[in-house]
């Protein structure tokens, strides 16, 4: 679905990725695991070019981005979603319009009228938030604002899901239900993801697989519980 080769990004003298590699399989929860300022948002706005790469090559969903111009690229990312650290909700829209504005985009006027309202309440319903349609977003918890930011990931049905500290500034029990959701949502999209995340509860619950970003390198790869075993100095500190 994804495939990462030899990606290096830097920032003046901060080499922030290295020959990184990685590639994510179909129906997949990959985890990015690493310390704060080691590369894992970067790595993900490269992937959706967002940002522009030193070197290296990206695969999304078959096509070298590099390749693609900004039509193409748009025309790409209907089938990715990205979940943004902060939501990235519009404070002076409805939840409603919140989640037709990616329909705006990508849908024609017809398709809109006919099918909107089905996809914004089986987005909503799909997240635990139908009864929040003409709600604002500043009526909601922080809780709620993250799965309406994950309704309006949804709604396009991506092939592709880029979660980015999808449970940070979340207590533990908003956090675990937001894991339990993002379980369900790969269960019922068949969506591969890749997930950027410190949470280890998180982690745990979600990955299917997980990546230690160390040194702007993918360390190592490995299951959830073999990391978690390892003797590797490197690696055991993330699991204390």
């Amino acid at each position: 679905m994804i495939e990462v080769e030899k990606l290096n990004k830097s920032f003046g003298e901060n080499h922030v990725l290295k020959d990184f590699t990685l590639a994510l399989g179909e129906g997949e929860n990959l985890v990015i695991l690493g310390k704060s300022g080691s590369g894992k948002s970067v790595l993900i706005k490269c992937i959706i070019k967002l940002m522009d790469v030193d070197s290296g090559k990206i695969t999304v969903l078959g096509q070298d981005i590099s390749l693609l111009d900004q039509d193409e690229m748009d025309f790409l990312r209907k089938d990715v979603g990205f979940l943004f650290q902060s939501n990235a909700l519009y404070d002076s829209m409805t939840i409603r319009e919140n989640l037709e504005f990616p329909l705006r985009r990508h849908w024609s006027e017809e398709q809109r009228e006919n099918e909107a309202e089905e996809a914004v309440m089986e987005a909503l319903e799909d997240v635990g938030l139908a009864h929040t349609v003409n709600m604002m977003p500043s009526e909601l918890s922080g809780g709620m604002r993250k799965r309406i930011a994950l309704a309006r990931t949804l709604i396009l049905k991506p092939k592709v899901i880029l979660y980015d500290e999808p449970t940070t500034g979340l207590d533990p029990i908003t956090a675990r239900e937001i894991s339990e959701l993002m379980i369900s949502i790969q269960e019922k999209y068949k969506a591969a993801a890749i997930i950027i995340s410190h949470d280890m509860n998180c982690i745990r619950m979600t990955s299917n697989r997980v990546i230690s970003l160390i040194e702007g390198r993918n360390y190592v790869t490995d299951t959830y519980e073999n990391l978690m075993k390892s003797t590797d100095p490197k690696v055991s500190e993330f699991f204390r």
